[in-house]
């Protein structure tokens, strides 16, 4: 690979590395099946509001960041609360549904060939920026080609730079075709393409002309401090947004956050901490939200360093784990059980692969197989993801395995040492399985710090890819998953749910399978 990609790739894997991605909580997110009975749950001390949704107002988001350093680059945003303001400014041709699956929205169509090779992409007719440039093939060729440009580095171009930058075609006004490199094959650039996806218009400039297609237009920005937003008139869903105006403003912490808003200064939080919860649920006038997402925790074993390179001491690692402790204990219950795969949303998940108990004995077995009782290891994490190590560490002790846990800073964590610790804490959103295995542990992985090359394993990722036929892409996703569960490298305990919290007076906020009730900026509206 090109190196300004593997720069790419290196980058996003610091982001999701130190706890998720940018502006989202890492202890506050987490996990459940659409296929569950219901997504989560909304606690008040005053009964949610009932009346339809009312115009006017300013809407006040209370976000944890603070950083000088904010930006509003619709394709590189700054780390912190910049990816939620993009989401105020900008459209993109897909938008996360409430199971967290893609659905069309500046899109009108799009449809993968036959053979995966690639994309065609329509737009809705009538689109418009907001300083009234109508939306047009050009904008979605421009915005593509500078998400991609090695000039801008993004760090998210990774996840699309299997696009062929070089070769997206204009059909006509409103349509493009957008091919990959190498003739490969590319079914999940939905998945991939919708969060940084933003569609902005060939004069676009994120500092001189900060111009989108989103509900908010832009009204002030300071850098740490607030920013300002203006209702949208032309945005493509009629009638829509809500608020005359949106307010995002900036907190250093959880606690000055979580101040304002029962003081009455913010109206809305995201992604609270599950110690939290029992504070806000007994205020007058608030309520919380709680989602549960496919949002995982791991531990992630090394492959290719002692004692892991052994599959018997990955499966013992696996065996000494007591879940429903972990969610209970390190997620304050606020999550579910995980089986050490990801992605149990996705339609091709295989749902007949049996829960992975606790048994110690059995663990004990294989470690003295494998030639490594009395074992001891360094579990490497951060403070946002300290408490689950220190509680695994509790458990591993009933195994004979000690586990010394070492807690790093978050610059250190995401660098290059992380390639040197034999276990290390992590997790990522709840995507569909394609892309998840884009992120972790496929052929080509943005972060894959498990260094897991398992060559069967690349086989069936790299033909899944390929396969736009949900029907003949399952039995390969299914075989890929009984490696994953049997040889793989990800320990993974847990989902852990997303906790938004707000006045009563906020309508529109209802809990999902997503990550992002708060930043439904088009749904959310004031009493």
């Amino acid at each position: 690979m090109k190196e300004h990609d593997l720069s790419r790739r290196r980058w996003l894997a610091q982001t999701i590395a130190m706890g998720g991605w940018s502006g989202i909580g890492a202890l506050g997110l987490a996990g459940c099946s659409p296929h569950e009975t219901a997504p989560g749950s909304s606690t008040a001390a005053s009964a949610p509001l009932a009346q339809s949704p009312r115009r006017g107002g300013r809407l006040r988001l209370g976000v944890v960041d603070g950083s000088q350093a904010g930006n509003l680059d619709a394709h590189k945003p700054a780390a912190g609360a910049s990816t939620l303001r993009g989401f105020a400014l900008y459209s993109k041709l897909w938008e996360w549904s409430s199971d967290m699956a893609p659905d069309l929205a500046l899109a009108e169509s799009a449809e993968v060939s036959p053979d995966a090779k690639s994309w065609t992409i329509r737009l809705r007719p009538g689109l418009e920026f907001h300083h009234g440039k109508t939306i047009s093939a050009d904008d979605v060729i421009f915005s593509i080609r500078r998400l991609t440009d090695p000039q801008l580095a993004s760090p998210y171009a990774g996840l699309v730079a299997v696009v062929d930058r070089d070769g997206l075609k204009k059909l006509d006004e409103r349509t493009v075709r957008v091919s990959f490199r190498d003739g490969r094959g590319y079914v999940p650039l939905a998945d991939t393409w919708v969060n940084f996806g933003g569609i902005v218009p060939t004069d676009y400039d994120p500092i001189t002309n900060p111009v989108g297609a989103g509900p908010f237009k832009l009204r002030e920005f300071v850098p740490g401090q607030r920013s300002l937003f203006t209702r949208f008139e032309n945005y493509f869903k009629p009638g829509r947004p809500y608020p005359d105006e949106l307010e995002i403003i900036d907190f250093k912490d959880q606690t000055s956050r979580l101040q304002a808003l029962q003081n009455g200064q913010v109206d809305v939080v995201n992604a609270i901490s599950p110690e939290q919860l029992p504070l806000l649920q007994q205020a007058n006038g608030l309520r919380v939200v709680v989602s549960e997402t496919n949002y995982w925790q791991s531990f992630d074993m090394n492959v290719e360093l002692a004692p892991f390179d052994d599959v018997r001491v990955r499966q013992a690692f696996r065996l000494i784990a007591n879940r429903q402790e972990l969610v209970d204990r390190a997620l304050n219950g606020q999550g579910r059980i995980a089986n050490d795969l990801y992605a149990p949303q996705d339609p091709s998940f295989d749902h007949g692969i049996p829960q992975r108990q606790q048994d110690l004995a059995q663990a004990r077995a294989l470690l003295k197989a494998a030639g490594r009782e009395n074992l001891q290891v360094e579990l490497v994490t951060t403070a946002a993801s300290a408490r689950p190590a220190l509680v695994f560490a509790e458990q591993a002790k009933q195994a004979g395995v000690r586990i010394n846990v070492k807690q790093v800073d978050a610059a250190t964590f995401a660098g290059p040492l992380r390639g040197s610790w034999p276990i290390s804490t992590g997790g990522s959103l709840g995507h569909g399985w394609l892309t998840s295995a884009l992120h972790a542990d496929g052929p080509h992985a943005v972060i894959n710090k498990t260094r897991f090359r398992d060559p069967r394993f690349v086989e069936l990722v790299t033909a899944a890819m390929q396969q736009p036929d949900a029907a003949k892409r399952a039995p390969l996703v299914h075989e890929a998953q009984r490696i994953q569960w049997e040889r793989g490298s990800l320990l993974i305990w847990g989902f852990a749910n997303t906790l938004d919290a707000a006045s009563s007076r906020v309508g529109g906020l209802e809990p999902e399978h997503t990550h992002f009730p708060t930043w439904r900026f088009d749904k959310l509206w004031l009493a």
